[in-house]
């Protein structure tokens, strides 16, 4: 079998030192080594890499969620060098969606619908009550998005559509939910994706066709670290700890960390042995 080398990096969660103050201390922490890629085997994902439009088009919007122009930034100088290679290796690009329906009409849609068969059932929900319907409003209106930004918000899903860098080209696999992904796996073999895309800590991990969703059919997730970012608070985004912690959660849980020059460098000029 030919392979792609290149460097991973992973997170030794051992050994805790008890002579220390603070135990975990003692962990090995980040470590890197050179590890192999199947290209048979192994996928780019980019997940939910929406236009999202220009901040006056949707101020309420682009208020709530302050990752936007950092996604636009990798967009622009990340995804552009990351897919030109990636699509002149041996590595399939899948996409995955979700948030409206443009991308029905995209042959990789259709052939991963038809693929995967009919949906899965919804899980059944629970009866709402007064209190709770109270309840919910009151995290819609003080949590998140905000009463004022809800109609932006809305109007910018209406417009919703892929960034124009991250645009499925030809046949791509396109997939909304893990049943449809898993279908595209397995039509190709693949048993380990690269993740990029938005946002590392919520939707990579958690949406339909997330990291915690594939692994459950038993495939290996990982991420590119320059090529995804994080929801953040008003406590992390200077430092952007909450992709700090999801990349660590993503080494820790689902498969390794990857630079995007590291994996450009392994498809183009580390041929494949």
């Amino acid at each position: 079998m030919s392979t792609y080398r290149l460097r991973a990096h992973y997170y030794q969660q051992f050994d805790a030192d008890f002579s220390l103050d603070v135990h975990a201390e003692g962990y090995g922490g980040w470590q890197s080594e050179r590890v192999d890629l199947a290209p048979e085997h192994t996928a780019l994902v980019l997940m939910h890499a929406w236009d999202t439009g220009e901040r006056e088009d949707f101020p309420g919007w682009h208020r709530a969620v302050e990752y936007m122009p950092r996604a636009n930034q990798i967009a622009r100088e990340v995804f552009p060098p990351l897919l030109k290679a990636v699509r002149g290796s041996d590595l399939p690009v899948f996409h995955v969606v979700g948030g409206g329906r443009y991308y029905d009409s995209y042959p990789g849609y259709l052939r991963a619908r038809a693929l995967a068969g009919d949906p899965a059932p919804a899980p059944d929900q629970v009866m709402f009550d007064p209190v709770m319907e109270r309840l919910r409003a009151l995290r819609n209106d003080k949590v998140f998005v905000g009463a004022h930004n809800r109609e932006d918000v809305r109007r910018g899903f209406a417009e919703l559509d892929f960034m124009e860098a991250a645009r499925p080209v030809g046949n791509e696999g396109v997939a909304e939910n893990a049943q449809q992904l898993f279908a595209l796996c397995r039509e190709k073999s693949i048993n380990h994706l690269i993740y990029a895309g938005f946002a590392i800590n919520w939707c990579l991990l958690l949406s339909p066709g997330g990291m915690a969703d594939m692994s459950k059919h038993g495939l290996m997730c990982s991420a590119l670290r320059q090529a995804v970012t994080a929801v953040e608070n008003r406590e992390t985004a200077r430092e952007e700890w909450c992709k700090e912690i999801a990349l660590w959660r993503v080494a820790l849980a689902f498969g390794f960390v990857f630079d995007v020059d590291d994996l450009i460098d392994a498809v183009t000029h580390g041929l494949p042995r």
